[in-house]
């Protein structure tokens, strides 16, 4: 049987080194790539990638971001989010990204084998506590007869709001993402106008509610 071959993206050096270690240790399981943050994943995915195992809190782009785009360029490769934290919010977020599963750091070396073949059943996986949420979610949604509201920015507006949200000036966004100064102006104007906002205080705390940035 040919393993399956993963791609393990996570900017510490070390998260990596120790998971490939678990991963690898299993004969239908094999590390093919790696990546240091999320805009990385993205390109990497689409060679000979099976499975991407994405860390939720990443530079440049966010692991749900990358999903999102991974899901877009290349929908045959499953993906599973990893996360320090159990948080509802980053939970929705990741399985509207395309996410088959969710695993808390904490308890990777119990939960990562199985999420792993899990995800390449076409099966999801849910911590415990992350099945309660979507219980109490569907509940309560279901109790207001409300549907999962779509995110009301673009990818590159999201990406610009968590760069903004980072500490990075307009002229810093501008060359990390090869566009002029007077576009990201242009787009931090139009998130402001989408939102209701006024400032990178507002913008910085919406981040933060988006599962964008690390609280």
């Amino acid at each position: 049987m040919t393993p399956t071959r993963i791609l393990l993206a996570d900017d510490h050096a070390l998260v990596r080194q120790g998971l490939r270690l678990i991963l690898d240790a299993e004969p239908d399981l094999t590390v093919v790539a790696e990546a240091g943050n999320g805009a990385e994943a993205v390109e990497l995915a689409g060679e000979g990638v099976d499975l991407a195992i994405l860390d939720i809190a990443m530079p440049r782009m966010t692991g749900i971001q990358a999903a999102r785009e991974i899901s877009r360029r290349s929908p045959e490769v499953r993906l599973l989010m990893l996360s320090m934290y159990d948080n509802e919010q980053y939970l929705f977020e990741s399985l509207r990204a395309g996410a088959s599963g969710y695993v808390l750091k904490s308890v990777a070396d119990r939960d990562l084998l199985e999420a792993c073949r899990a995800a390449m059943r076409g099966e999801p996986f849910l911590y415990p506590g992350a099945v309660t949420a979507l219980i109490r979610d569907y509940l309560r949604r279901d109790d207001q007869r409300e549907s999962l509201p779509a995110s009301l920015l673009t990818p590159r507006e999201e990406e610009i709001v968590k760069l903004i949200a980072e500490g990075h000036s307009s002229k810093e966004i501008a060359d990390l993402l090869v566009i002029s100064v007077k576009t990201v102006d242009r787009h931090r104007a139009n998130v402001l106008a989408k939102l209701g906002m006024r400032d990178r205080l507002e913008l910085t705390r919406y981040a933060i509610r988006a599962g964008l940035i690390e609280p």
